[in-house]
């Protein structure tokens, strides 16, 4: 029987037509995957830069085991491999001369390929965030609701919606320009957000879903500001929002959670999310070159 091997391509609608039905075998869990590759097929290599994107499967016997990408940014993301595809991996990667900043996957996943470049590279990983990824199982309403609605976001709270989006950025050390100008090209733009309203009107918190693919749909982000915190508004406007992604269709919904944080851990179990697996994401740091 022929070994596993990776094929790597800039081609998206080729791994797509290779690649696709194995992403959508599991959506919640290649959730990410689905996201990035819908973004590049609908924007094309605007979507990141204007660089090409490296796509790439792992296949045996013609089964598609794998799949992987990476951005121009060198930011790496792939779908769970065991220790020996991690560093076949990164061979893979390191014979054409694929630089790499980072690698996003599943805990023991990520975990694998950072000793695997390391090996490969002497780059030295660190890890910059671990979380936990839900999905939702039955939907359960916080008890009780806190007074007020969710509105869907529109033109007029544009200005509104970009202010709590670099706040939440800030929050969770994300270093990006998020303004009239450079909105269009952030991670925040192709969402739909709600905002949970008092009965005045005045916007309290926030929630995003990304446009639903392969029957998954992700919340992302979820932002109430800190002098808000601790009244209920955040689970109330998530409840908002995944009903409606039910409501659209998503046979699964997923959001992503910071380890470090029980609270928003506890408010998702409580309102139905179950936790799927940990993930985590390493940062690669390389030693300068010796003068010569």
């Amino acid at each position: 029987m022929r070994p596993e091997a990776w094929h790597l391509t800039e081609d998206i609608d080729d791994f797509l037509a290779r690649a696709g039905d194995f992403l959508r075998s599991r959506p919640a869990l290649h959730n990410m995957q689905l996201t990035v590759l819908e973004k590049l097929r609908t924007r094309g290599a605007d979507a990141h830069g204007g660089e090409p994107t490296v796509v790439g499967w792992l296949e045996r016997a013609g089964e598609v085991g794998a799949t992987l990408y990476r951005l121009p940014s060198g930011g790496l993301g792939v779908t769970p491999l065991t220790p020996e595809q991690a560093d076949t991996l990164a061979a893979c990667l390191v014979a054409p001369g694929h630089s790499l900043r980072s690698i996003s996957a599943d805990h023991r996943t990520a975990t694998a390929f950072a000793e695997a470049w390391q090996r490969q590279t002497g780059a030295t990983p660190t890890l910059r965030v671990r979380l936990h990824l839900y999905r939702l199982g039955t939907l359960t309403p916080p008890e009780p609701v806190p007074a007020g609605q969710g509105r869907p976001v529109g033109e007029r709270d544009h200005e509104h919606l970009m202010r709590w989006c670099r706040e939440f950025a800030a929050d969770v050390g994300e270093v990006v320009s998020i303004d009239a100008d450079s909105w269009a090209d952030t991670r925040f733009a192709e969402k739909r957000y709600t905002f949970w309203e008092t009965p005045d009107g005045t916007p309290v918190s926030m929630a995003g879903v990304n446009p639903m693919v392969g029957g998954q749909a992700r919340v992302d982000p979820v932002y109430t500001p800190a002098h808000l915190r601790g009244r209920g508004y955040a689970g109330a406007v998530t409840v908002e929002v995944s009903r409606a992604a039910l409501a659209a269709g998503a046979k699964e919904v997923v959001l992503f959670t910071n380890a470090a944080n029980p609270t928003s851990n506890a408010l998702y179990q409580r309102i139905g999310y179950r936790p799927i697996t940990d993930w985590a994401a390493y940062d690669f740091a390389y030693a300068a070159p010796e003068a010569g």
